[in-house]
């Protein structure tokens, strides 16, 4: 809690002194007219303690968004950096064969970064790309069909993105790390004319299945998304939201 958020409770709190004196002395003009005063101060202090407060939640929201922002450019930076030194090594040896293979993989790597940035939803698009970023434990791999735009459909498509985003963080939180191996999970998204289909499909082990599959229904519950079949297992979770008529 904040100097200001304090203050503003204590300002209010203060509002009981002229209202007691009020009441003792009912009759007293004076202390009406004092009450009124106590009142409109206390009101002008809180009014601009709550904007200080939502200016500095404001700014803090607004570095978080940017310290995010520079960890993803340095982790692409990083990689086309690999990517330059392995083309270079090849190229330097007259492999070209393997120059090609290569180049391939990084288009290939670049047509799924194209798919992702024209999801159509800002929150989900800046959490995958930036998802490298958060976590050493878990990969996170996408497969997009087509050009796929959540935004442009006839859905709930901030509902989706958020339940999508929860159902990643649910594995995240809950993957089991220290066995030598990083967990993968893998989510693909296709549409037809009728629904939004989510897969999950994990690779790797959790630390409590049990809690897994508690929060993963948690998430679901009211969400846009909806299970498809009766049986799940944290191996493989298939979801879909109905198109609006």
């Amino acid at each position: 809690m904040g100097r200001f958020t304090s203050a503003k409770h204590y300002v209010a709190a203060s509002i009981l002194i002229p209202a007691g004196a009020a009441l003792v002395w009912p009759s007293n003009s004076w202390i009406t007219i004092l009450m009124i005063l106590w009142l409109v101060l206390a009101a002008m202090f809180w009014i601009r303690a709550e904007r200080k407060n939502n200016q500095e939640r404001m700014t803090r929201t607004i570095q978080a968004m940017q310290s995010s922002s520079i960890r993803t450019l340095n982790h692409h930076r990083h990689d086309w950096m690999n990517d330059l030194q392995v083309l270079y090594g090849y190229a330097r040896l007259g492999k070209l064969d393997k120059t090609i293979l290569y180049v391939e993989k990084i288009k290939t790597r670049m047509a799924v970064e194209t798919a992702i940035a024209k999801l159509g939803v800002p929150s989900l698009i800046s959490f995958i790309q930036s998802f490298r970023t958060i976590t050493n434990s878990l990969a996170l791999e996408v497969e997009i069909q087509d050009e796929l735009n959540i935004g442009e459909m006839s859905i709930d498509a901030e509902g989706i993105a958020e339940t999508l985003i929860h159902i990643i963080n649910a594995y995240r939180f809950a993957v089991k790390a220290g066995n030598g191996e990083l967990s993968v999970l893998r989510l693909e998204l296709s549409a037809d004319e009728d629904a939004l289909y989510a897969a999950f499909y994990y690779e790797g082990e959790l630390m409590n299945e049990q809690q897994w599959n508690k929060k993963i229904k948690q998430q679901l519950e009211g969400a846009p998304l909806k299970q498809v079949g009766s049986e799940q297992s944290f191996s493989k979770v298939l979801l879909r939201a109905e198109m609006s008529a």
